[in-house]
């Protein structure tokens, strides 16, 4: 019997505080790394590992259930370049990878919490935009999308004061389309529905 996995964890909860989580352990080559925080069932990586084979893929995911069906998958079908790790991003991603190491981080339809009282839990905070910063490499990319205008006008109030990333399409401005070639489960149930997806685009600075 499969296990019922959870659409929304609250990362404040006593069992979610980790700590002692390791480095991301990778092959040694050059290729590029891209993560996608709160991968999920990491569809949209999975497409991005099709679509540019010559890089290495991981999710972060703070729900264990996932992370485990996330690995099968990939040991099921063979796609060596593509793992999950579990772990709370919001505490453990300086942990998880050395400064300078992520060419590209993706943030996909993170939970909106829309109550006020919830909205701490919400995940673009200024300490974890600072966090992806400092493992960007100079000149890496942060790419994030949602379908909820009021999380994505925070997310990029938090995005725009960090110092270290620069809006590629000018301050305060949102990108007009996904340019990767993968689509994740829910962006492309919210284009079906001809609804719009609010993206933004950041670089880090030298």
């Amino acid at each position: 019997m499969s296990r019922r996995v959870r659409h929304h964890v609250n990362p404040f909860k006593l069992e979610h505080q980790r700590a002692g989580v390791g480095r991301v352990l990778l092959p040694s080559d050059p290729k590029p790394l891209e993560v996608e925080i709160g991968c999920a069932d990491a569809e949209f990586l999975f497409q991005r590992a099709v679509t540019v084979p010559n890089g290495h893929y991981v999710g972060v995911e703070i729900r264990e259930e996932w992370v485990d069906k996330v690995n099968a998958r990939a040991r099921s079908e063979g796609v060596e370049n593509l793992a999950a790790v579990y772990a709370n991003a919001g505490l453990d991603l300086e942990a998880l990878f050395a400064p300078s190491s992520v060419d590209r981080f993706h943030l996909n339809f993170p939970d909106p919490w829309f109550k006020r009282r919830q909205r701490k839990r919400r995940l673009v905070t200024p300490e974890l935009a600072a966090a992806l910063a400092r493992a960007l490499r100079p000149g890496g990319e942060l790419f994030f999308q949602s379908d909820v205008w009021d999380l994505a006008l925070d997310a990029m109030g938090v995005l725009e004061e960090e110092p270290r990333l620069t809006n590629r399409e000018g301050a305060w401005s949102f990108a007009r389309a996904n340019p990767f070639g993968a689509v994740s489960r829910r962006e492309r149930v919210t284009l079906a529905k001809g609804e719009p997806v609010w993206r933004m685009r950041y670089l880090r600075g030298a």
